[in-house]
């Protein structure tokens, strides 16, 4: 079987499927299909040696049906149109599915930001925001942080922003900044944490006790490494960790009796690398896809569960915590060996969450503290959970389906009252 690699197909694939499964009115699709507007920009910077050098970048926003786009901006050498086309498409359901004000948007740069030094990074950082800022504002469209970007990163941005716009001080413009600049509590570990509480969820959906659970994660970068952070504060066991590391390409790591986090954090802070790490033995990235676990929760890029990878996992639930990690063919191999899955749009929707309360915060001079930031997400988190899940148990319909079916409900809802079809 062949699988369908472009992220904007594979996006557009299961939104015609889900408007087809509700019953809507054509236009739906035919509105929701492709972004609203897609912006291409050169990037020019002056390297350290001297010599100037251009980097590509984009910004999609997707829909504006509810409210501004928001989504992130992603530093990567593999950052292409289509896909963040795609990754805008999936952020209007994913605000949809939560319930917030908002459309779709990303942005990205292609670029490795691991062969810039810190100056560089800051031009080209500022340089984005140079070549948008008229289509960006906390009404307009909205970045955060993505693959590869930060809290730093965003206030480089914060801060071009500002002196672009007569020194107004609209901080909601950009989320994901640190605390001491206008950031929320709690929004650095929301999306892990976020992805806990439905792995919990659907543990318990599924029959798989969440105590004592061995469980799978590829990727330890923000996501991930949340991820395995509150994982294990749920009282599961991180026993395989699947890596990248530029020398070595990909690996993973395994401890039967379960990998510490705080280990591992220390060990990647101080070595950049988990390469060599002393609490697990190194097994190769193939032994990892095809071990035994309760749940695996790939945590990296998109497109790492193909139909032939789904067909030799040996796992009772995969949670999506990367955008996009299963292909459509992947889909279609899990759902022959029984393996149901819950979608990236729900899995990993805590950081927009909680981008949303930062941008609430801004909005009004008052801020929350972190307990205040979990309690508010977890509540959040529970009240879509169930409502996809009671979506999927009405209609007969995967996961997957019933997260683009309840959010297109009402993003469907309001382009009708806005008189769009």
């Amino acid at each position: 079987m062949t699988d369908i690699l472009n992220p904007l197909v594979s996006a557009q694939a299961k939104v015609k499927n889900a408007c087809e499964k509700l019953g809507e009115d054509p236009a739906v699709y035919e509105l929701l299909k492709e972004p609203q507007r897609v912006i291409e920009i050169t990037i020019p910077v002056k390297m350290d040696d001297g010599t100037l050098k251009t980097f590509k970048g984009w910004r999609s926003a997707h829909s504006s049906a509810v409210g501004p786009a928001k989504g992130g901006v992603r530093f990567h050498p593999n950052v292409n149109v289509d896909e963040v086309k795609a990754l805008s498409l999936w952020m209007t359901f994913k605000g949809g599915a939560l319930g917030l004000p908002y459309g779709g948007g990303k942005g990205g740069i292609c670029v490795d930001p691991s062969e810039l030094s810190e100056k560089e990074l800051e031009q080209l950082s500022r340089g984005y925001i140079r070549g948008l800022y008229k289509y960006l504002g906390d009404r307009i469209d909205i970045p955060a942080p993505d693959v590869n970007t930060n809290g730093q990163i965003m206030s480089w941005m914060m801060d071009e922003y500002i002196k672009l716009n007569g020194d107004k001080m609209d901080l909601g413009c950009i989320t994901g900044k640190p605390v001491d600049f206008g950031g929320s509590e709690g929004r650095n570990e929301a999306t892990g944490f976020g992805v806990s509480i439905v792995v919990r969820e659907s543990a318990k959906r599924y029959g798989i006790e969440m105590k004592g659970a061995n469980i799978a994660v590829q990727g330890f970068g923000n996501v991930g490494s949340f991820t395995v952070k509150n994982i294990i504060r749920q009282g599961a066991k991180v026993v395989a960790l699947a890596e990248w590391d530029k020398s070595k390409g990909n690996y993973a790591l395994y401890n039967e009796n379960g990998l510490s986090f705080e280990d591992l954090l220390a060990y990647k802070n101080e070595h950049h690398t988990l390469v060599g790490f002393p609490g697990a033995k190194e097994i190769s990235d193939e032994d990892f896809w095809t071990g035994k676990y309760d749940i695996l929760v790939p945590a990296a890029l998109e497109n790492v569960i193909t139909y032939d990878v789904a067909k030799k996992l040996n796992v009772k639930l995969v949670c999506e915590a990367a955008n996009g990690p299963t292909t459509p063919e992947g889909d279609k191999g899990l759902a022959e060996v029984n393996i149901p899955l819950v979608p990236d749009i729900l899995t990993n929707s805590g950081g927009v969450l909680v981008s949303y309360y930062e941008w609430v915060q801004n909005q009004y001079g008052y801020y929350w503290t972190e307990k205040e930031v979990e309690e508010k997400q977890e509540a959040d988190m529970m009240k879509a959970i169930n409502g996809v899940f009671g979506v999927a148990d009405e209609y007969k319909a995967t996961p997957r389906e019933a997260v683009y079916m309840y959010a297109i409900q009402s993003v469907a809802k309001a382009m009708k009252l806005r008189g769009w079809y």
